[in-house]
C-alpha cells in the first residue's frame, strides 16, 4: 500500500524513527484541505510509546478541523537539527514522515493527559501547568494520529 523508500541506504531503522519521534517537538501535520489543495501546519505534538501515537491539540474549530472532518488521513513529518562531519560544511539531517488516519479526541481525561504531556515537553513548571489547563483546556481539541507506515531517512545537505 505504501511505496518503498527508492534510496534504501539512506533508510533508519524503525527504532531511530521512533526515537526521532520522541525527541523532536514541532514537525508539520499535512491533511487534504479546501477544494484538494494540500494544507500543511506546524505543530508541536507528543508521541506515546504506551500506544504508538502521536498526539497534538489546538483550536476546536478551523481549517485544520474541517480538513480531518472531511478526510481522515494524514501524514506527518519531523525532522532534526542534523550534525557536521569533522571538516565538511553539509549537514547530515535524520527525518521522519508518518502516514495514517487523524481523529478528534472526545474524552476529556484522555486529552487532559495529552495536554499534560504536551506541556511536559516545553517545561517542568507545575504552575504554568496548571494555570493552562485552567484557562484554555476548555478551549482545546486533541488529535491523535494513528500510524500506518512511518518511514525515515539520513540524508546528507549538498
Amino acid at each position: 500500500m505504501f511505496r518503498k523508500m527508492r534510496r534504501f541506504k539512506q533508510q533508519l531503522p524503525d527504532i531511530d524513527c521512533i526515537d526521532l519521534l520522541k525527541k523532536t517537538k514541532r514537525g508539520v501535520l499535512s491533511l487534504i484541505g479546501d477544494n484538494g489543495y494540500p494544507y500543511g501546519i506546524p505543530l508541536d505534538h507528543w508521541y506515546s510509546e504506551e500506544d504508538n501515537r502521536i498526539y497534538f491539540h489546538g483550536a476546536k474549530e478551523g481549517h485544520k478541523i474541517d480538513a480531518i472532518k472531511s478526510c481522515d488521513k494524514a501524514s506527518y513529518c519531523v525532522y532534526d537539527e542534523g550534525y557536521r562531519n569533522e571538516g565538511e560544511w553539509a549537514l547530515n539531517i535524520k527525518s521522519v514522515i508518518v502516514f495514517g488516519r487523524i481523529k478528534l479526541i472526545e474524552d476529556n481525561d484522555k486529552a487532559l493527559k495529552i495536554c499534560t504531556e504536551l506541556v511536559k515537553k516545553f517545561t517542568d513548571d507545575q504552575k504554568y501547568l496548571e494555570d493552562e489547563l485552567k484557562t484554555a483546556f476548555s478551549r482545546v481539541q486533541c488529535l491523535e494520529l494513528i500510524p500506518e507506515h512511518i518511514t525515515g531517512k539520513l540524508v546528507k545537505e549538498s
